[in-house]
């Protein structure tokens, strides 16, 4: 019996190790009798999206590697040519992302995202509230124009030092941890005559247990130096209660020495305290969650954001409706009620409701672990020197690239696009790509500076080089995600075979039954949906799949399709509960101070409070914004073409 059950096991065990093989060649042949059976376009069509989208949701191979599934089997059904599918995978957005990606390429090299990152911490000050306030305020603008998991990597390492910091002053006890210490402005007045006397006792009480503690109970009761009286080790003696003498020792008889078995529990935990821990939790989470809400903000914020534009322009070509500015005003006031009620939740869970300990504005009495926090930031800062060249550079092509984007076609007024005799030819990508491609020819030495400029990622051949550019094509292709490239591609390629093969008219008829929901309703079952699959499925990969899906039951129920299409798109990025969910998780997780069900409780409220706040939006100044009330006329011109 034994070596059949682990004969069982053992074939158990392989089959574990091949499933992702079993999934590749089982789905195809399971689904193919769907167009052998029925050797209909619309079939042959449903086949190849279900095996691409098994693949996504599945992993079973990389997501590149899926994406490129329709571009052999469409033309093998006859969907279409080939010629048709390959364009499918360059779009105007991929240029956009070319030129977005050379941007964030210069300002990773020249450290300005430090820079930036660093002096908002600094401003926001060493209170955990603040604190955390602080680096979801820098993150969240950083992942505005870089992608999520760029600035999560770039910004958890500045954290974490931080709250190494914040681990290594918290091996104090809490007595020690709660005593303020003054500012250098408040010194004389804050000191008293009974805070002297209390240090003088402490002090007494170290020296005349020192020789009677053993070496092993000494170093778990500090690691600081061993001339510092700071209190470290005394936390069992803080509820006694002692009679003072009048010569102002404590009695011998009230010391009592911590037994070893608290000392030894104390010493092998990683966190002083269990709020140490939890300030360890709050940070890391909020980085995620304000990667998250910051590439909400643009549309390079995020791929998501790409994939949506993309499919939308090409399927409502008359649209024009979807541009930078009309994104940014629609999503940031979304952004900044989400960072808001995120950090109050996060707070709340994590570090209670005292808002007033934690959150203090006033630096006049800032306890020590704050002012190392403070000192550890600042060193940070200072290592980065003065501010250089390349910097200034950056920080203009930055600004310069935005106020284009917001200019081009603002609406209210005539953009920059007006001054071109033909019209429609210049999109944001134009922008993008002039910027991106000067960036390789500026100079990233001052003119007529014999002084180089000072890079982590400067190889000596271009420290050497008087015209060495700002970036390089190596610096470029190191962060250029050219699997997101072919995913996107991917994405449209299925909604072109959709739209040709006439898939996404049968799928709209057959959601008919909902025609007698009101649209709130509708746009919340697709927000619920959506944040639900991406919990375990790609991002991207599940709003391509959605997109069409949700176009055809708009146009069948006559919805404007931004009504659902917009709050579908941003929730899809609430995939926050699970490590999986998406890159910016997964980072986080690997720091190891959060464990699963930190991240399921925290991203719950997270994916709850993203919700509420996109169908606020899309039910309030979205309806203006985008004339949500009415089924616009590039709709109903998609409609007679459809049922033509």
């Amino acid at each position: 019996m034994r070596l059949e059950a682990a004969a069982r096991m053992d074939v158990f065990r392989k089959l574990w190790r091949a499933r992702k093989l079993i999934v590749v060649v089982f789905i195809p042949l399971s689904l193919l009798p769907l167009p052998l059976i029925h050797p209909t376009s619309e079939a042959c069509c449903a086949y190849v999206l279900m095996v691409t989208a098994v693949y996504w949701v599945s992993e079973a191979v990389p997501l590149g590697a899926a994406a490129l599934v329709p571009a052999f089997l469409y033309p093998l059904f006859g969907v279409l040519k080939s010629s048709e599918v390959a364009s499918e995978y360059c779009k105007d957005t991929t240029l956009l992302l070319m030129g977005v990606i050379c941007l964030a390429a210069s300002i990773e090299k020249w450290n300005l995202h430090k820079r930036i990152a660093l002096r908002m911490v600094m401003i926001a000050g060493a209170k955990p509230g603040m604190l955390v306030l602080g680096f979801m305020c820098c993150t969240v603008f950083l992942s505005m124009w870089l992608s999520n998991t760029s600035t999560t990597a770039m910004v958890m390492p500045i954290a974490e030092a931080v709250l190494q910091q914040l681990i290594c002053t918290g091996l104090a006890d809490s007595h020690d941890d709660s005593e303020t210490v003054d500012s250098p402005e408040e010194d004389s007045a804050i000191s008293t005559k009974e805070e002297n006397l209390d240090k003088n006792q402490l002090e007494l009480l170290y020296q005349n247990e020192q020789n009677e503690c053993t070496k092993q109970e000494l170093c778990a009761f500090t690691e600081g130096e061993a001339g510092e009286v700071n209190g470290f080790g005394l936390q069992p003696v803080l509820n006694k209660t002692f009679v003072r003498q009048a010569n102002g020792h404590l009695p011998q008889v009230a010391i009592e020495i911590p037994n070893v078995k608290r000392v030894k529990a104390r010493r092998d935990s990683q966190y002083p305290t269990k709020r140490d821990h939890m300030i360890c939790k709050c940070l890391s989470l909020s980085i995620t969650y304000a990667a998250t809400i910051g590439g909400l903000i643009t549309i390079t914020g995020t791929s998501t954001n790409l994939i949506f534009a993309e499919q939308f322009n090409t399927r409502y070509p008359d649209a024009k409706v979807i541009n930078f500015g009309t994104w940014f005003i629609f999503s940031f006031p979304i952004a900044i009620i989400m960072l808001v009620l995120t950090w109050l939740w996060l707070h709340f869970l994590f570090l209670g409701c005292n808002f007033r300990e934690t959150c203090s504005l006033s630096k006049k009495r800032k306890t020590r672990r704050e002012m190392m926090s403070e000192q550890r930031i600042q060193e940070e800062y200072a290592k980065l020197g003065p501010i250089s060249y390349p910097e200034v550079v950056t920080g203009i092509f930055f600004i310069l690239m935005t106020l284009l984007w917001f200019t081009r076609e603002p609406g209210f007024v005539p953009g920059w696009t007006s001054l071109f005799e033909k019209k429609g030819y210049r999109t944001d990508a134009t922008v993008s790509v002039l910027l991106g491609f000067l960036l390789f020819l500026i100079p990233a030495r001052r003119p007529f500076s014999s002084s180089s400029p000072s890079c982590e990622n400067t190889d000596d051949n271009s420290e050497s080089d008087l015209l060495a550019p700002m970036i390089t094509w190596k610096d470029f292709q190191r962060l250029m995600p050219w699997e997101i490239v072919i995913l996107v591609g991917g994405g449209y390629a299925l909604a072109a075979g959709c739209k040709v093969s006439g898939l996404s008219v049968w799928i709209g008829r057959q959601l008919e039954p909902m025609s007698g929901l009101p649209p709130w309703a509708v746009t919340l079952l697709a927000c619920l949906l959506v944040s639900a699959v991406t919990e375990f499925a790609s991002n991207p990969a599940t709003l391509t799949v959605f997109l069409p899906i949700l176009s055809a039951l708009s146009e069948t129920l006559l919805i404007n399709p931004l009504h659902t299409l917009i709050p579908s798109t941003m929730c899809v990025s609430f995939g926050v509960m699970l490590p999986v969910g998406n890159p910016p998780n997964a980072i986080v997780f690997s720091y190891g101070h959060v464990q699963i069900s930190d991240m399921v409780k925290a991203g719950f409220g997270v994916n709850l409070i993203g919700v509420a706040v996109v169908m606020l939006a899309i039910t309030t100044w979205g309806v203006p914004l985008f004339n949500l009330t009415e089924f616009p006329a590039w709709a109903v011109a998609r409609n007679v073409t459809r049922g033509l």
